[in-house]
């Protein structure tokens, strides 16, 4: 579990790495290799401040093209420790990097920016090249309409 060495009255930097089941107990098989976490700890007199980084690699299918993709991930925080929570001059921080990374994630995962995803008709990956496929698809609540024959 990840504990960070406090402060008194000054500033303590602190740098450490290891995969998500040995920093938290669990295993995130969404994230490869280690992550690496530097920082420090600031005594601000009420409390300590403990801000810094999480750096890691992900690997995620794309929601748009369903292919694997990696990328790299750079997480910043801050939180403030009341110094009752200081057990022999350590703060635990595995609650805050770990709720720091999970609620970091974006909410769609894109190989890249501009991911053209799947051919609704034939379900070719677009980002490889068109398909030939005719890309006009009627809105099924409109569907009807094409049954109607205009007279001049």
């Amino acid at each position: 579990m990840p504990k960070v060495q406090t402060a008194r009255g000054d500033k303590a930097p602190f740098e450490f790495g290891a995969t998500a089941e040995k920093l938290f107990g669990e295993a995130f098989e969404d994230f490869e290799g280690e992550i690496k976490i530097s920082g420090e700890v600031e005594d601000v007199g009420r409390c300590y401040v403990v801000r810094g980084r999480i750096e890691c690699k992900k690997i995620f299918t794309c929601d748009r093209c369903l292919t694997q993709a990696t990328t790299n991930q750079v997480h910043e925080f801050e939180e403030e420790f009341d110094k009752s929570e200081a057990v022999e001059d350590l703060i635990d921080v595995t609650e805050l990097l770990r709720d720091e990374l999970l609620a970091g994630q974006p909410m769609k995962n894109l190989c890249k920016a501009d991911c053209k995803g799947l051919c609704p008709k034939c379900g070719a990956n677009l980002n490889e090249g068109e398909c030939g496929c005719d890309k006009f698809i009627v809105d099924p609540r409109l569907a009807a309409l094409q049954q109607l024959v205009i007279r001049n």
